[in-house]
């Protein structure tokens, strides 16, 4: 019986044993504490800086739909527009200044939402819904450019807008408009002088007429005829 008791006692040591030796084993292909990289959060200037950036662009790209020959309906254009605008805002993360945000984002989703369902019901060509839809998208922008203008966005919190004017192409130049002459008044004509007044016995004597002129051939007479009287 001692014999028998031993040889139990001798097989339970052997089995702790072995169990703590294949402890060792597996602590020893463990491998070391993993390491994971966060990214720090933004400040709430800079999501608003990052954000507005994003929303411009889109609001640009909305401003051209239906423009474009595409073969994409306006309705599924503004729906791929919206989505992907909102899927990059929510990738910026939750700013350091949490406050207002989280309406925010419930803002932005539930606009992505109502502008699927107006892409789903344009592609089912239901018109009934295709109107309710509309509707609801639009209530959706308002409420979303409110919470946008809210938390302090710019661009978010504006509408699309029109691309703008593109300037002329090279080698085309404006012509500039004439302006019309200014109106040159004539210079008003100088009176012509007077000319001196002639007087009278001055005047009959240039003239060969009036009494000076009488008389000077009146002498020339006289003398002749005394000539002809005088005493031989």
């Amino acid at each position: 019986m001692r014999l028998f008791h031993v040889l139990i006692v001798a097989l339970v040591v052997a089995a702790l044993l072995a169990g703590c030796g294949g402890g060792g084993g597996d602590e020893s292909t463990e491998s070391g504490p993993t390491t994971t990289e966060t990214t720090a959060a933004l400040t709430k200037a800079e999501l608003i800086e990052r954000g507005d950036g994003i929303c411009a662009e889109v609001n640009a790209a909305l401003g051209t739909v239906g423009s474009s020959s595409s073969e994409t309906s306006p309705a599924e254009q503004e729906a791929g527009l919206y989505s992907g605008m909102i899927a990059s805002l929510k990738n910026l993360g939750t700013p350091q200044e949490a406050a207002g945000y989280s309406e925010f984002i419930a803002a932005a989703e539930a606009l992505a939402t109502a502008e699927d369902e107006v892409k789903l019901a344009s592609a089912r060509g239901d018109a009934a819904g295709l109107e309710s839809a509309e509707a609801n998208a639009s209530s959706a922008r308002a409420e979303f450019q409110t919470a946008a203008q809210e938390y302090g966005f710019e661009e978010c919190g504006a509408g699309p807008s029109a691309p703008p004017a593109t300037a002329p192409e090279s080698g085309e130049t404006e012509t500039p408009e004439e302006e019309a002459p200014e109106s040159i008044e004539p210079e008003a004509e100088e009176a012509p002088e007077a000319a001196p007044e002639t007087g009278g016995a001055g005047g009959g004597v240039e003239e060969g007429g009036g009494t000076g002129g009488g008389t000077e051939g009146g002498g020339e007479t006289g003398g002749g005829s005394s000539g002809g009287v005088g005493p031989s």
